[in-house]
């Protein structure tokens, strides 16, 4: 299992947009179509990996808990499909119905939107506020795939409750850890 941490990107960074398929729905889905009208997650996961396997539960009762509180969800998986083909975008569509997804999950097969966001790793959060300026990135929360700690989603929860009451983000942040974005040669 590797060990990849985020790349960190600048916090005041404008979200880049997308125009990427949808998996599940069979449409194309911009950043402008699934951002929320107070903020909006992106996050960068995979079918395959451990440490991805290991938030499922968590991602979705996040999205449960702040889509209702205007804050848009997307997911996004940037591996190389031929040379890891769990990670296809039929089984990314079988993985978002038994995960109950309430978001989509898109397929970026260029790559192009990963290094856009300088994405490292999978899982890889990003919070844009309401003028999609980057807030906060990094983990979801301590939890790893056997270190014993609850996937409860504090670090990335903290940040869109302080988002949601105008109170200041922690700049203090700590990367995301998990398996690397599987990158075409």
């Amino acid at each position: 299992m590797a060990r990849t941490p985020s790349n960190m990107l600048d916090l005041g960074t404008f979200a880049p947009d997308f125009s990427l398929p949808d998996t599940v729905r069979q449409s194309t889905c911009t950043f402008n179509q699934i951002k929320g009208a107070k903020g909006t997650v992106v996050m960068f996961i995979c079918n395959h990996c451990p440490f991805v396997k290991h938030v499922f539960d968590g991602i979705t009762s996040l999205a449960n808990d702040y889509q209702k509180k205007d804050i848009g969800f997307v997911a996004i998986s940037s591996n190389d499909v031929e040379n890891y083909p769990d990670d296809a975008p039929a089984l990314m569509k079988q993985t978002a119905e038994e995960q109950r997804f309430t978001f989509p999950y898109l397929y970026d097969e260029t790559q192009e939107v990963a290094k856009d966001y300088d994405a490292a790793c999978t899982p890889d959060f990003y919070l844009f506020d309401e003028q999609n300026k980057l807030v906060y990135r990094g983990q979801l929360d301590d939890s790893r795939p056997g270190n014993g700690i609850a996937v409860t989603g504090k670090d990335l929860r903290a940040a869109l409750d302080a988002l949601l009451t105008n109170r200041v983000i922690n700049p203090k942040q700590k990367p995301s850890l998990g398996c690397n974005i599987k990158w075409k040669a």
